[in-house]
């Protein structure tokens, strides 16, 4: 289970280190990533969360609501936690905080989903649809709340905004619901329901994009780690140990209280327990804001999930 564990790593380090050492070899301006940010983030990956959620049977993702409801709330009391203890007990500016938190809450579904998963329960049709649920509970139901942040400090920033967040909420929704990371999978979430069927030739025409989606954005997140100097501190560590131990027990807490069993028991579990995603990371830097901490998370999360993810499969055996 170890081989099969760092045999899914090893990608995500090994594009990461290959945009480290572009950046650092000053083959790509680290200090401007603009471009490969506009692409990352308004073309690629949209198109991999479109073609995910709209390829995926309103029938599927209704069956694995129990699974939603699990990932949803254990991502959304983490959230909340990490926010809370990053503006009122580290003193982090809002925009830094939502960055941190949306590495911490959001775990790496898009790289690791599929190859993790599918070595516990076998790789199959419910495997790829589970995959594919949880990339849309995050993309739609976790995201918008760091974008929101980032917008109302932005609109604060340059003097457009000085009331109260519920009172600019409004717009802080219709300004995160304009950005292609949010829209794209909620069109295909919405298409599914209501059951239109994208014709081939436009899921074919977009596909490469996807495939580029992850590759792109951990390349990306290599450029954008040249150019800082990571730190282990207490922040880092606390928002560690939070993403590898306390999410997954949060998420197994509410699997007993619903009284789940059996492989959607197991997939919610370990769809928690993986490392953190590079969402946050790269919405900070579209945004302007750099994040060292959500950084260092993201390095030190995937290095150590190989220690927490057998922890986890085992534990969840018995299921």
């Amino acid at each position: 289970m170890t081989y099969v564990i760092v045999h899914a790593l090893a990608p995500i380090f090994v594009i990461m280190l290959l945009g480290f050492f572009a950046g650092k070899a000053k083959m790509v301006d680290n200090k401007n990533v603009s471009l490969l940010n506009i692409f990352v983030m308004d073309f690629a990956l949209p198109a991999a969360l479109f073609s995910a959620t709209v390829q995926t049977p309103w029938e599927g993702i209704v069956k694995q609501s129990p699974m939603s409801v699990v990932l949803v709330l254990a991502m959304w009391i983490t959230y909340a936690a990490i926010y809370f203890l990053a503006t009122k007990v580290f003193k982090k500016s809002p925009q830094d905080a939502a960055v941190l938190t949306l590495t911490v809450a959001l775990p790496n579904y898009a790289a690791l989903g599929l190859p993790i998963l599918g070595s516990v329960l076998g790789e199959g049709p419910s495997t790829s649809l589970s995959v594919a649920v949880s990339i849309a509970c995050g993309s739609v139901l976790m995201t918008p709340f760091c974008l929101m942040i980032l917008e109302r400090e932005k609109a604060r920033a340059a003097g457009e905004a000085a009331g109260s967040t519920l009172a600019m909420l409004p717009v802080l929704m219709w300004r995160s619901l304009k950005k292609p990371i949010v829209w794209g999978p909620l069109l295909g979430v919405i298409l599914s329901a209501i059951g239109i069927r994208m014709p081939d030739l436009l899921l074919s025409s977009i596909k490469p994009l996807g495939m580029s989606a992850t590759a792109a954005a951990l390349f990306l997140t290599g450029v954008i780690l040249s150019a800082r100097k990571l730190k282990i501190n207490t922040v880092v560590c606390t928002a560690t140990i939070t993403k590898l131990l306390i999410q997954p027990f949060i998420a197994w807490g509410i699997v007993m209280a619903l009284g789940l069993s059996g492989p959607i028991a197991i997939t919610a579990i370990l769809m928690i327990a993986l490392s953190a995603g590079f969402f946050g990371v790269v919405f900070g830097n579209r945004f302007g804001v750099q994040s060292p901490d959500a950084e260092a998370v993201l390095l030190l999360s995937s290095v150590l999930s190989i220690l927490s993810l057998p922890l986890f499969i085992s534990l969840t055996s018995g299921m």
